[in-house]
C-alpha cells in the first residue's frame, strides 16, 4: 500500500457551503461564513476577540504589528519551530534571540526564558509544538515581571488545552493555522485570537490594511480611510465556508486523530521500552489534539536509514525543521552565537510518521509493522 505524509480531507459540507458562498454573492473577505468561523471559534475557545486571516503566517505578522516591534528590539523564540515564528517579527525589525528547548516536550525551556531576557525584548513568542501546551504559567509570569508582551504560536494547537484553557487564548496573542497539514483545514487560512483588549480595535485596522472600514461598517464612522499600517490579511468567503464544516466536525475530527496517535503510541511502545526509540511524551496539564506522531531515534544516521527504508515500501514519513539559529538567514541575524544543545541534538533524530483523519488502523499496524521489522 502507498501511505503518503498526508492527505486533506473532506468532512463534511465543505462543497455545500462553498456553493452557498457563490450563491449569497459575497466572495470577498468578512461575509457570512467568515462570521460564523469567528464566531465558532470565539464561543468555543472562549476567546474574546478571533479573526480569521488567509495564513497563521499572516496572524503572526499582525500579532508583531500590534507588539509595536522596532529595529533592535529582541523577541524570545525557541530556534525549533517553523520559519514564520521568526519571520513576522523580523520583517518588523526585530531581532531573534533564540532559547533551547526541553527535551521530552520539544517546546520551548521555560527555565531558561528569563536569563535571556535584556533590555531590549519586547515578546515572548511560545511555540506550542505538536498540540502540547507549553508552560503557560511560568512564561505568563516571566512576561508580567519583564513587562513583555506573551504572543502564542498555536498553529498546531487548535483544539488543545493547557491546565484546561485553550492554546492559543492564554497570551497577549495567539494564532492558528488552517493549514491543509493541520487538524482542521481550509487549504490556507489562518486566525488571530486576541486576548488582550488593548488591541481589539486596532487588529481590526490593522487586518483591513490600515483602514477603519469595519468601524464604517458598523455605522460608527460616517467614511472609512488610511488611519494605521496593515496589510491585506483577510482570507475569502469561499476558504472561510471551506473551514466552517470542518469546524462543525471538530469533535469527530480530534476523536479520530486521538484513535491513530493512541494506536501509533501502543504499537511502538515495546520498541520504547526496548531503548530504541523514544515516543511522544503526554503531561497530565495539557490535553493535546493529536496533531502529529513522531519519534525520536537514536542519531541522524538511523533516522536517514529509516527514512528509506519506508520509501521502498511506499510508507512517507518526514523529519521537521531545520532550526532556525542554523539556517542560511538565521546565521545572518546572529544565530551562530546561541548554544542550543537539545535543539541539535532533537532536530537530527526527529521523524514524523503519517498522521491525517483517513488514515486506516490496519495502515497504522502496517507502518509500526514495518518499523518494527527495520530494527530487527
Amino acid at each position: 500500500m502507498k501511505i503518503p505524509f498526508n492527505k486533506p480531507f473532506v468532512a463534511g459540507k465543505e462543497l455545500y457551503y462553498m456553493a452557498q458562498a457563490v450563491q449569497n454573492g459575497h466572495l470577498s473577505g468578512d461575509g457570512p461564513f467568515t462570521g460564523r468561523c469567528n464566531r465558532w471559534l470565539e464561543e468555543h475557545f472562549n476567546a474574546k476577540k478571533v479573526l480569521l486571516t488567509h495564513s497563521c503566517t499572516a496572524a503572526l505578522e499582525m500579532a508583531a504589528i500590534l507588539c509595536d516591534i522596532q529595529p533592535g528590539d529582541e523577541f524570545i523564540v525557541p530556534s525549533y519551530t517553523f520559519v514564520s515564528t521568526a519571520n513576522a517579527f523580523v520583517l518588523r525589525g526585530g531581532v531573534p534571540v533564540f532559547v533551547d528547548i526541553r527535551p521530552d516536550t520539544m517546546n520551548i525551556d521555560e527555565s531558561l526564558i528569563e536569563q535571556a531576557v535584556t533590555p531590549r525584548t519586547r515578546v515572548i513568542v511560545p511555540v506550542h509544538y505538536a498540540g502540547v501546551g507549553c508552560d503557560m504559567d511560568v512564561i505568563m509570569d516571566i512576561a508580567r515581571r519583564h513587562r513583555l508582551l506573551v504572543v502564542e504560536d498555536a498553529a498546531q494547537g487548535v483544539c488543545a488545552t493547557y491546565k484546561e484553557r485553550y492554546l492559543g487564548t492564554i497570551g497577549h496573542l495567539g494564532c492558528y493555522s488552517f493549514h491543509e497539514t493541520k487538524n482542521f483545514i481550509s487549504g490556507e487560512g489562518g486566525a488571530l485570537v486576541v486576548n488582550d483588549e488593548r488591541f481589539l480595535e486596532r487588529a481590526e485596522v490593522i487586518r483591513e490594511k490600515g483602514t477603519n472600514r469595519s468601524r464604517f461598517f458598523r455605522g460608527m464612522v460616517d467614511k472609512y480611510t488610511w488611519v494605521d499600517i496593515g496589510s491585506s490579511y483577510i482570507p475569502s468567503e469561499l476558504i472561510a465556508a471551506f473551514l466552517y464544516a470542518q469546524l462543525e466536525q471538530a469533535d469527530r475530527i480530534t476523536g479520530k486523530r486521538l484513535a491513530i496517535w493512541n494506536r501509533y503510541y501502543k504499537e511502538l511502545l515495546p520498541l520504547q521500552q526496548a531503548g530504541v526509540i523514544r515516543l511522544p511524551v503526554e503531561l497530565p496539564e495539557c490535553r493535546h489534539n493529536a496533531h502529529m506522531f513522531h519519534i525520536l531515534l537514536k542519531d541522524l544516521a538511523t533516522r536517514s536509514a529509516l527514512i528509506e527504508f519506508l520509501k521502498k515500501r511506499d510508507i512517507h514519513p518526514v523529519f521537521h525543521y531545520v532550526p532556525l539559529h542554523s539556517a542560511p538567514k538565521g546565521l545572518e541575524l546572529g544565530g551562530g552565537r546561541f548554544r542550543l544543545p537539545v535543539t541539535d541534538d532533537c532536530a537530527g533524530r526527529l521523524l514524523r510518521l503519517p498522521c491525517y483523519y483517513e488514515l486506516q488502523p490496519e495502515e497504522v499496524d502496517s507502518i509500526c509493522e514495518l518499523i518494527r521489522a527495520f530494527f530487527r
